[in-house]
């Protein structure tokens, strides 16, 4: 074969290869951003199929995959059994993680300022405004604490982190759950006062460069961006400190019940339970337009849970049991 031939025989091969390969577009929750692309960036190496994922909010991951504008959705704010037959959408959660308290206070280290869920609440409804206010003193004996005014930072868009951790606040609070109540998108109460970010991402972003603010962001984030984050005291009185360890405590449930996976991990009773624990969610079409790239994307998450155990553990991530695996398997045969 002459050198021309071999060399278009080879371009022939790239071509082919490159069309054989998978793109599959995803979009929503921020919360789970840190893995998946990191899951995205192996999945193509070892595959070459490619995945993208836009981090644009539980409440945008949900209105793109029910408009039918990317091949899956993903939310913190898991839909009910309703929602799901009314969208015809299939639903299953993919890891657990944890909302974190913020703080950028200088001198105050990771880990080292202790909160209780009323004190966090009362912060939130602008009801504390000082970080050496008497409650926050009193939790902390021995913390040097600012005579200067608490800036609270928040999501702007609609956000299935705002739903965890506003869920958690309305069950510590009635005061909360009476005026600003659970949802992805809330009244804020500070809102004259604080700061509105975008994502997770911006809310780190922000904590970061204001001094004396406190947010609440999805752990991972906490850690990439070197923040401080609280202790929190849980369920049992106990103040926990945020780890993968004290989000597998508070997601040691049963998934079996669950309809349509809908299971909120805030605010559980173990004894070692990290307070605002989450599960994330996956969003597909039960009859999708192209079945083809409807099962890529359960290819792409059957690799994820075969092989992408050890990067989601290396976030901070727990990796769902596999029993529970073993369940979402048979919840994907849905899928025509």
């Amino acid at each position: 074969m002459s050198i021309k031939k071999i060399a278009a025989a080879a371009a022939l091969c790239a071509v082919s290869g490159s069309l054989l390969a998978a793109n599959i577009t995803g979009a929503g929750a921020s919360f789970p951003q840190p893995v998946y692309a990191q899951w995205a960036q192996a999945y193509q190496k070892a595959t070459g199929n490619q995945v993208n994922y836009q981090s644009i909010g539980s409440s945008g991951g949900v209105k793109q995959i029910t408009a039918k504008t990317v091949d899956f959705g993903a939310t913190d704010a898991p839909l009910t059994q309703d929602q799901l037959q009314k969208e015809g959408l299939i639903q299953f959660p993919t890891v657990v993680g944890g909302v974190v308290p913020i703080v950028n206070i200088d001198g105050v280290a990771a880990g080292k300022m202790k909160l209780n869920g009323t004190v966090l609440a009362d912060i939130y409804l602008g009801k504390i405004t000082q970080w050496d206010d008497a409650s926050i003193a009193a939790l902390n004996p021995g913390l040097k604490l600012p005579s200067a005014k608490i800036v609270t930072v928040y999501r702007a868009d609609g956000s299935g982190t705002t739903f965890n951790f506003t869920h958690y606040l309305s069950q510590v609070s009635a005061e909360w759950k009476n005026k600003a109540g659970v949802a992805n998108t809330v009244k804020w109460p500070t809102a004259n006062s604080g700061v509105a970010g975008k994502g997770n991402e911006g809310v780190a972003s922000y904590v970061r460069r204001v001094n004396n603010s406190i947010g609440y962001v999805e752990y991972a984030y906490a850690k990439q961006n070197s923040l401080a984050y609280t202790q929190l005291q849980n369920k049992a009185g106990k103040f926990i400190q945020p780890s993968q360890a004290s989000f597998a405590a508070a997601a040691d449930t049963d998934w079996k019940n669950a309809s349509g996976y809908h299971l909120i991990l805030t605010n559980q009773g173990g004894a070692n339970a990290w307070p605002i624990a989450a599960a994330t969610f996956i969003l597909v079409h039960k009859n999708p337009a192209d079945s083809t790239r409807s099962q890529e994307v359960l290819k792409f998450f059957e690799w994820a849970f075969t092989q992408g155990d050890a990067a989601a553990s290396k976030l901070d991530y727990v990796p769902l049991p596999a029993a529970t695996k073993s369940l979402i398997r048979q919840t994907w045969r849905e899928v025509k």
